[in-house]
């Protein structure tokens, strides 16, 4: 069976684009993590995105997970509320001082606490300045990303807040697969 799924492509081309959400209320924490890890990393990539159809890495080996992470410009920055990992955001930069949030979102039971528009924001200004903490990157000049219909309900909403604004929209067939949860079986 197939599923057609809409992904929208939005930027932002200067700082002063973000709208940055306020902090939530409580002991909500935002961490690069510094060290690569693909455990760690896997970990997040799995409970984050299992019961929106995150599929694309699953089949990731350790060696590949390795390398994307050691790769100049990829980082990592992990929302923690009350000290346990909430979601996370990973940026990657790209040519010509462009810079991708390859992936964001929040574990299940993080949602709707307004943890999300607070780490978007957050990793988003860091976006803006990954030149600084990486040597040899040209200055962010336009940040980027992308959200589809296996998204969370309220994802495209927070970008826009946040002051993304749409420049490209794809529709393709896709096979439907299981959401598969933070391991196989998970929500079955």
């Amino acid at each position: 069976m197939t599923l057609t799924v809409t992904t929208w492509s939005l930027e932002q081309t200067s700082p002063s684009d973000l709208r940055p959400a306020a902090p939530p209320p409580g002991d909500v924490r935002i961490v690069r993590a510094e060290v690569p890890s693909p455990e760690f990393s896997r970990f997040l990539y799995t409970a984050v995105g299992g019961d929106v159809r995150w599929t694309d890495r699953l089949p990731y080996t350790y060696g590949q997970w390795r390398e994307y992470l050691d790769r100049p410009g990829v980082e990592t920055w992990v929302a923690y509320e009350k000290g346990t990992p909430a979601g996370f955001l990973e940026l990657a930069a790209q040519d010509g001082g462009t810079v991708e949030i390859v992936y964001f979102g929040l574990i299940p039971a993080f949602r709707g606490r307004r943890i999300g528009g607070h780490l978007l924001s957050y990793g988003t200004a860091r976006a803006w300045d990954l030149a600084e903490r990486h040597p040899g990157l040209k200055p962010t000049g336009r940040v980027w990303l992308h959200t589809c219909t296996k998204d969370g309900q309220h994802a495209m909403a927070n970008y826009q807040r946040r002051g993304f604004t749409l420049f490209d929209t794809k529709t393709s067939e896709e096979e439907e697969t299981a959401t598969p949860g933070p391991w196989p079986g998970a929500l079955a």
